[in-house]
């Protein structure tokens, strides 16, 4: 007696195919969303530290970092010693990563916090003291400058980054710089208020890297002129 072997229809074999096309989709969509959200995210970052100085500024008639009686004005802050005799002159001094508890580029972080105008730790040298991006990175902010050896980085044409404030934020995926710069400026990571260049190894005054150079598996850091 002959058995007969039975197996999938065509019908079933598309409509199979058809489910895992839907999965497939969802899940491409899903993590497009999930980028858009993080470019969101540190875009918001160039958005609102801006405000933030502003905000401390009105509020105390200083800038934060840069205020000469910030112990005076709130309970528990350090004034910054550093650079030398600058407190109090309207610029808030130093390099944007600097690591130095007594530089003004430094203590804006405490002296933002303290002022309740947003949150973090306000001890200096403490691990988590010094603020993070969406990837784990590194923000940090200082005054601008003209001159290219003390810019966070240089345009394609060896132009020091230009703007009130010069805002960073190191660790940025390379598919991630391009959105940021197509989002908040001209599209090109080596020109205009953002420029981009490698994390690793970076130095104050790195050349930027133009838009076709970034690799999206890289991470750089993003600075921005405000």
């Amino acid at each position: 007696m002959q058995k007969t072997q039975s197996g999938f229809t065509l019908i079933e074999i598309a409509i199979v195919l058809v489910i895992i096309g839907l999965l497939l989709g969802g899940i491409v969509k899903g993590q497009e969303l999930i980028n858009s959200a993080k470019v969101k995210n540190l875009a918001g970052d160039f958005r609102a530290i801006p405000l933030l100085i502003y905000s401390y500024q009105d509020k105390y008639r200083a800038l934060p970092g840069d205020d000469a009686a910030a112990a005076t004005h709130l309970s528990g802050a350090t004034a910054a010693t550093t650079p030398a005799a600058s407190q109090g002159n309207g610029v808030i001094n130093g390099n944007w990563n600097s690591a130095t508890p007594t530089d003004e580029t430094y203590l804006v972080w405490q002296h933002l916090r303290l002022a309740n105008l947003t949150t973090g730790s306000t001890t200096p040298g403490a691990s988590d003291y010094l603020p993070g991006n969406a990837l784990g990175g590194v923000l940090g902010l200082q005054s601008g400058t003209s001159l290219a050896a003390s810019s966070p980085i240089k345009d394609g044409a060896g132009n020091p980054l230009r703007g009130i404030y010069l805002i960073c934020s190191s660790g940025v995926a390379g598919k991630y710089v391009k959105q940021l710069d197509e989002q908040l400026d001209d599209g090109n990571t080596a020109s205009g208020a953002m420029l981009a260049t490698p994390t690793s190894g970076y130095a104050i005054g790195a050349s930027a890297t133009p838009t076709a150079s970034i690799d999206e598996s890289v991470a750089y850091t993003v600075c921005m002129g405000i």
